[in-house]
C-alpha cells in the first residue's frame, strides 16, 4: 500500500490533491448535470424521438432519478467506511457510472433506459460521498482553510455543470436525444481517466482503507445494531405499503411513496447513530447539529433542483428563446447556475478567510440561514414571470437570470459550508456515511422539485404564481427560524466553526 503523504501545497496554499480531486468531480458533474440538463425534456418529448410523457408523469421520474442519486450515497458510503475504502469506491462508482450513459446512448426501449438511469443512480452513491469525504481529510486541521477548499471544490462541481449543460444540451436539443447521453458518458470517463493516473500520486494514502478495519475504530458487536436497524426498517415499510399508505404501484405513487421513504431513512439513521453508534456526549451534540443542517439543506434544494423541472419547463414554454435570431436551447439557461458559482466562488472564498482573520464571527448556521433567504427572494422573482406568462406573453430572458442570481447565491452560502461542515463534525467512523446523509436531504429536495413540476401541466398554468410564491415563502421563513437558533446551534458544535 502507498502510504506517503498528499503532495506538497500549490502556490494557492491548497494541496495538489485537491485539484486531482477537483477535475475527477468536475468530470463526474459534467456527465450528471449534462445528462440531467435534457432529462425532463426527453421523456415529455412527443416530436423528436422521446418518451412522449405526460408533464405528471415524467416530473415524477425525474424526481425519483435525481432523488435516488443522491439517497444512494448513503449505501455508498457505508460501502466506503466498511468494505472498499473511499478510493476503490470512487473508482468502481465512476466505472458503473460510465456504463450506465453508455445504456442511456442506445435508444434501446423504455426498460432498457430505466436500467441505464438505475445504473448511473447506483454509481453516483459510490462515487459521490466519498470524493467529498476525502476533501475533508486533506484539510485535518479545520477552519476557514477548509471551508476555501470546498469552495474551490465546488467551483470544479459547477465548471462540470458549465461544460455539460453546454454540451450536452446542445447536442440532446440540437442534433438528438442520444447523442447527448453519450457525450455524458465520454465526460465520466475522462473522470475515471484524471483519477487514476493522478490520484495515487497525489492522494498518498488518504480513503485507501475503510475506516472500520482500523484497530482504533473496531467495537464489540459488529455491524448488528445496523442490522437491526434496517430490518425495522423494512418491517416499517412493508406495513406501511399493505396498509395502502404507500402506493408503489405508477411513477407518481412511488414518487409520493420515495418522500415518506427518504424521511423515514434519514431520520432513523440520525437516531441509529445517535443512539446506538457508541458516540461520546459531545459527538452526539454535533450530530444533532449536522440532522438541523440537513433538514436545511432538504428545504433549500427543494427550489434550487426546480432549474431542472419547474424553471426549465418555464424556459422551454414561456421565455423567449431567440438570441439575434438564433432560438437557444431552453436547457441553457441552467448554465446561469455554475457560471454564477465560478463567478462567486472564489469571492466567497476570500469572504470567508478575511472574516476568520479578523475574528469576525459569522457560523455556518447562520450561513446557511442566508442561504435558505436567498433562495426565498429568488422565487419572488418567479412570481412576478408568471404573472406576465399567463397574459400569452413570453417573458424575458432576465427574470430567469435574476432567479438563478439569488439562489445561486444562496447555495454559495449553504452549499460548500454544509459539505465542509459535515466532514469537520462528522465523528470519524461514520464520516462517509453523514457525508451521505447530507446528500440524503439532497435527494429530498430533488424529489420535492419534481413532484412540484407535475403541476405545471398546460391545463393548469393559472396556477404557477401560486406554485412560486408558495416556495418564496417557505424559503425565506425556513431562514428566518434558522437564524433564530444560530446561537444554540454553534453552542453545540462543541467549538468547531
Amino acid at each position: 500500500m502507498n502510504v506517503s503523504m498528499p503532495a506538497p501545497t500549490t502556490q494557492t496554499g491548497h494541496s495538489t490533491g485537491l485539484y486531482v480531486l477537483f477535475f475527477t468531480e468536475m468530470w463526474e458533474r459534467f456527465s450528471y448535470y449534462g445528462m440531467r440538463a435534457i432529462l425532463l425534456l426527453f421523456l415529455i418529448d412527443n416530436v423528436r424521438g422521446g418518451m412522449g410523457l405526460n408533464e405528471v408523469e415524467g416530473a415524477a421520474i425525474y424526481g425519483l432519478y435525481t432523488s435516488s442519486v443522491y439517497l444512494l450515497s448513503l449505501p455508498g458510503g457505508w460501502v466506503a467506511d466498511n468494505i472498499l475504502g473511499q478510493r476503490k469506491s470512487i473508482w468502481y462508482g465512476g466505472i458503473i457510472i460510465m456504463l450506465g450513459h453508455i445504456i442511456l446512448a442506445f435508444p434501446a426501449g423504455t426498460a432498457v433506459f430505466y436500467l441505464g438511469l438505475a445504473v448511473v443512480a447506483i454509481g453516483t452513491g459510490l462515487l459521490k460521498p466519498n470524493i467529498s469525504s476525502i476533501v475533508g481529510e486533506l484539510y485535518p486541521e479545520g477552519g476557514a482553510r477548509r471551508d476555501a477548499a470546498f469552495s474551490i471544490f465546488y467551483m470544479g462541481i459547477n465548471l462540470g455543470s458549465l461544460l455539460g449543460i453546454t454540451t450536452v444540451g446542445y447536442l440532446g436539443q440540437k442534433v438528438g436525444w442520444h447523442y447527448g447521453f453519450g457525450a455524458a458518458a465520454v465526460g465520466m470517463g475522462l473522470g475515471l481517466i484524471t483519477f487514476r493516473t493522478l490520484g495515487q500520486k497525489h492522494l498518498g494514502h488518504l480513503g485507501n482503507v475503510p475506516v472500520r478495519t482500523e484497530p482504533t475504530e473496531r467495537k464489540s458487536g459488529g455491524n448488528r445494531p445496523l442490522i437491526a436497524f434496517l430490518i425495522v426498517l423494512v418491517c416499517l415499510l412493508g406495513t406501511l405499503q399493505l396498509s395502502g399508505a404507500l402506493d408503489l404501484t405508477t411513477a407518481i405513487g412511488l414518487a409520493k411513496a420515495m418522500g415518506t421513504i427518504i424521511s423515514l431513512i434519514a431520520i432513523s439513521y440520525f437516531l441509529f447513530i445517535i443512539l446506538a453508534g457508541g458516540l461520546t456526549t459531545e459527538e452526539k451534540k454535533r450530530v444533532v447539529v449536522l440532522f438541523v443542517f440537513f433538514i436545511a439543506a432538504a428545504l433549500y434544494w427543494a427550489g434550487n433542483e426546480q432549474q431542472g423541472s419547474s424553471l426549465q419547463i418555464f424556459a422551454e414554454r414561456y421565455t423567449d428563446l431567440n438570441f439575434f435570431g438564433w432560438d437557444l436551447p431552453s436547457s441553457w439557461f441552467q448554465n446561469f447556475n455554475p457560471a454564477f458559482i465560478l463567478s462567486f466562488s472564489p469571492l466567497l472564498a476570500i469572504l470567508w478567510v478575511f472574516l476568520a482573520n479578523r475574528k469576525i464571527d459569522y457560523p455556518a448556521p447562520a450561513k446557511l440561514a442566508t442561504g435558505l433567504i436567498l433562495m426565498g427572494l429568488a422565487y419572488f422573482i418567479m412570481v412576478v414571470a408568471a404573472k406576465i406568462a399567463l397574459t400569452g406573453v413570453r417573458t424575458s430572458a432576465l427574470y430567469l437570470t435574476f432567479t438563478y442570481l439569488f439562489f445561486t447565491l444562496g447555495e454559495l452560502f449553504l452549499s460548500p459550508v454544509g459539505l465542509s461542515a459535515f466532514s469537520k463534525l462528522a465523528p470519524k467512523r461514520y464520516a462517509s456515511q453523514l457525508m451521505g446523509l447530507w446528500f440524503v436531504g439532497t435527494s429530498l429536495g430533488n424529489l420535492i422539485a419534481g413532484l412540484f413540476a407535475g403541476g405545471f401541466d398546460e391545463r393548469n398554468v393559472s396556477q404557477m404564481p401560486a406554485l412560486f410564491q408558495g416556495v418564496a415563502y417557505f424559503g425565506v421563513a425556513a431562514g428566518v427560524i434558522m437564524l433564530l437558533f444560530t446561537k444554540p446551534l454553534k453552542r453545540w458544535m462543541g467549538g468547531i466553526s
